[in-house]
């Protein structure tokens, strides 16, 4: 990282451009070092090879040096040279560093750099600029012509990962949400079926396809696919009740439990009520959904049909309709309940992909913005935290029955 001199700001050179800041001893140093650690890798590497072919009996010795390259990292560009080896017999003999591979011309955090700055609304043709701060003349590589390659590997890679085999992994609970995706010109708005799943090492996963809004049969096709891969039935599944979900779920996975989210549910509910209500249904509403029992549950529910139906008899339907389902997780551990109520996990991760749409004003093609949900979702699914209870995910596997979050004894 390219470390300002503490004066630059009353010294700033005539032209203020990023690309004119003064390199400092530090990060020069830095760069020295760095030359010398690649030098003395790539020796060892190459060493390690030569004796390798020699202990299988051939004649190899080295053979100098390929011509110097410079590449971008993240303290700026690093010039190395690659050593090369030839037969005794003036036979050619490729060696190929795993260090510094053939045409590399940036380290691979570059491209994440890169990467990271475009999903966070800098546009193709800005991400030079806004990282030459960090890398310096180096950065001026990142032309939007690469950013157009990165946007093809994330595709390749979102690709095959949309045909990975999910047979050794068990879901103890799927969130399904739909993520809409504004695309450019006369293209339709993209909707896409997210799930998010809880494994049994507490880790989540995640998984999507594209789904064409007006095709009630989608979601079916999207969990069929899933099946095909080897996916389990899942205990719990929440979602929202408009995906035309749930229906595909009974047919493909007949035996997971239905559980409607409490914070798409909540604001149905107050659509229906006038604003100056709105603040005290919220609260009568959390007395539902936070009731220690499923009996303090259905009280709440009934208290609330009392106070509220005569004069807003369709906020009141909106809930009672959905009461069995809104209840589900009362069937599971405790320490679940506030991880299974909502789908926060999909509102949260892919709100990042709302932000770069108001960014760059929806300038996606249909398969870049299905890539840039994958790459949205990589980095939150590598910090997300366990969740709580998490050694009770063995017994809701096992089938173990719980009532009001207690686990029963098994039959037997």
């Amino acid at each position: 990282m390219t470390i300002l001199s503490p004066d630059f700001a009353q010294n700033p050179l005539a032209d203020g451009s990023p690309s004119a800041l003064v390199t400092d001893a530090i990060t020069e140093l830095l760069r020295t070092h760095a030359r010398t650690l690649i030098a003395a890798a790539l020796e060892a590497e190459v060493a390690s090879v030569v004796a390798g072919l020699k202990a299988e009996g051939a004649g190899v010795i080295r053979n100098g040096y390929l011509p110097e390259r410079s590449v971008t990292t993240a303290i700026g560009d690093v010039q190395v040279k690659v050593p090369r080896i030839r037969g005794k017999d003036g036979q050619r003999v490729n060696f190929t560093s795993t260090l510094i591979p053939k045409y590399l011309r940036r380290s691979s955090s570059i491209s994440a750099w890169a990467a990271y700055a475009y999903l966070k609304g800098v546009s193709a043709a800005e991400v030079a600029g806004v990282l030459e701060v960090v890398l310096g003349e180096g950065a001026k590589k990142l032309t939007p012509s690469v950013v157009s390659s990165l946007k093809k590997e994330w595709t390749a890679g979102f690709d095959a990962w949309g045909r990975r085999d999910l047979s050794g992994t068990h879901f103890t609970s799927i969130y399904a949400d739909g993520v809409y995706q504004q695309i450019r010109g006369d293209n339709p708005k993209l909707c896409a079926l997210v799930i998010v799943g809880s494994t049994r090492a507490a880790r989540s996963t995640w998984w999507r396809s594209k789904t064409a809004c007006a095709s009630p049969h989608s979601p079916g096709e999207v969990l069929l696919d899933l099946k095909s891969r080897g996916m389990k039935a899942p205990a719990l599944a929440v979602g929202d009740g408009a995906l035309g979900f749930w229906a595909a779920l009974r047919e493909v996975f007949g035996t997971t439990a239905h559980q409607r989210c409490w914070f798409h549910k909540s604001g149905n509910i107050l659509n229906y009520l006038p604003k100056s209500v709105q603040s005290k249904a919220r609260s009568d509403l959390s007395e539902i959904w936070m009731a220690p029992s499923r009996k303090e549950a259905g009280k709440a529910i009934t208290l609330f049909r009392e106070k509220y139906e005569d004069k807003y008899p369709k906020a009141v339907g909106c809930l009672t309709k959905d009461a069995e389902e809104l209840l589900a997780s009362y069937d599971f551990p405790g320490a679940h309940w506030p991880h299974i109520r909502t789908t926060n996990a999909i509102e949260s991760t892919f709100a990042t992909l709302r932000h770069r749409t108001v960014g760059v004003k929806g300038a996606f093609s249909q398969e870049t913005a299905m890539a840039m949900m994958f790459q949205l979702a990589l980095e939150p699914e590598k910090s997300w935290r366990r969740i709580k209870g998490s050694e009770r995910l063995a017994e809701v596997i096992q089938g173990v029955r719980f009532i009001d979050g207690e686990a029963q004894a098994l039959a037997g």
